[in-house]
């Protein structure tokens, strides 16, 4: 167990690296920081810290730099995460607020991510199994064409277009429409099969193949969206983070899904944040990166996560501020929306 100096020896530590990318020597340490005692005290301490592990030596006669288990410490014993400044924080609010539907939510915020934290920022869609319906809307785009368009409580909508070789009437589309949106809204998706089976017994004998035509397409279409989907923004940054031998294996892992997908991990608390760092995430191809992440979603109801990833030697405060914040935002307009 270390003392509160020493755990102040490892926080300036981890600050100054991440500050100047370079060792970071006793002197500096002394001179940079108020720690109250000598650089011979400051010395002791630094070798308790590599004596337990929680920094190393890259080169002889260098300084030190933080390990993944100083890291670790530095982040479990953070009292504060660093608030974004007025100024940042209504530039995100005028960022997102001006979005006019999910997708354009979804690529706002991951760019929006990815510049605040200089980061490689990843975003997942809102999840149809977590999602329920809003509204169904049948919409006739021809004689023999109707265009089917779902929308759920989490902003996400999904439109087929639906070919009727028979023709419809306006009068059999408005009750089918009424059915529909009587029968589903706020249905959970994944309860959505049950729910339409009792609908053909709701419509008349001349009405149902149009019910059962609309029903077919509107449960293949929620088959078809139940892949989870994630975009991804800021790999350049990559480039900077002197991530060595290790930059093509990174960007090598982030073009795969799954890989993001247990990337981001499983967060049911829309308040916390996971920060995995460098042995900790899933892929060996990542264990010279961190990665920060937080659910989102309306209200207490998780229905997506959001995160970014970087080096190991990130501002850890910083960035869990800007994840946490931004979460909160986009769960903003998606209550509102």
């Amino acid at each position: 167990m270390l003392d509160d100096r020493k755990l102040a020896v490892l926080r300036a530590i981890v600050e100054d690296y991440v500050s100047t990318n370079e060792p970071v020597g006793s002197k500096a340490l002394a001179d940079r920081h108020n720690l109250g005692v000598s650089p011979a005290t400051i010395r002791n301490d630094m070798a308790v810290l590599e004596e337990q592990g929680y920094i190393a030596q890259p080169h002889t006669s260098a300084g030190r730099v933080p390990t993944d288990k100083g890291y670790r410490l530095f982040v479990d014993r953070l009292s504060t995460i660093k608030p974004l400044s007025s100024a940042e924080r209504r530039a995100i609010e005028t960022f997102l607020a001006n979005a006019y539907d999910l997708d354009d939510v979804v690529t706002r915020t991951v760019r929006l991510l990815a510049q605040l934290t200089r980061q490689v920022a990843v975003v997942q869609y809102p999840s149809l199994t977590r999602s329920a319906v809003r509204h169904i809307e049948l919409v006739p785009i021809g004689p023999e064409r109707l265009l089917l368009v779902i929308i759920t409580n989490t902003g996400r909508v999904e439109q087929r277009a639906i070919e009727m070789p028979l023709g419809f009437s306006e009068e059999s589309i408005a009750h089918l429409r009424a059915l529909l949106n009587a029968h589903l809204d706020g249905c959970w998706l994944t309860d959505v099969p049950g729910v339409v089976a009792e609908v053909p017994d709701r419509v008349s004998a001349e009405e149902r193949p149009l019910a059962a035509t609309v029903l077919s397409v509107l449960l293949e279409t929620l088959i078809e969206k139940h892949e989870e989907k994630i975009v991804i923004a800021g790999a350049a940054n990559l480039a900077r983070a002197d991530l060595s031998q290790s930059l093509r294996d990174v960007l090598e892992a982030l073009e795969e899904q799954v890989v993001l997908m247990r990337l981001l991990g499983e967060v049911s608390d829309p308040t916390s944040l996971t920060v995995r760092i460098g042995a900790e995430n899933p892929h060996e191809s990542l264990f010279t990166t961190s990665v920060v992440a937080t659910g989102y979603g309306a209200g207490d109801q998780v229905v997506a996560r959001l995160g970014v990833l970087g080096p190991t030697r990130m501002d850890y405060p910083g960035t869990m501020g800007a994840v946490r914040a931004v979460a909160r935002y986009v769960g903003q307009i998606l209550a509102g929306s």
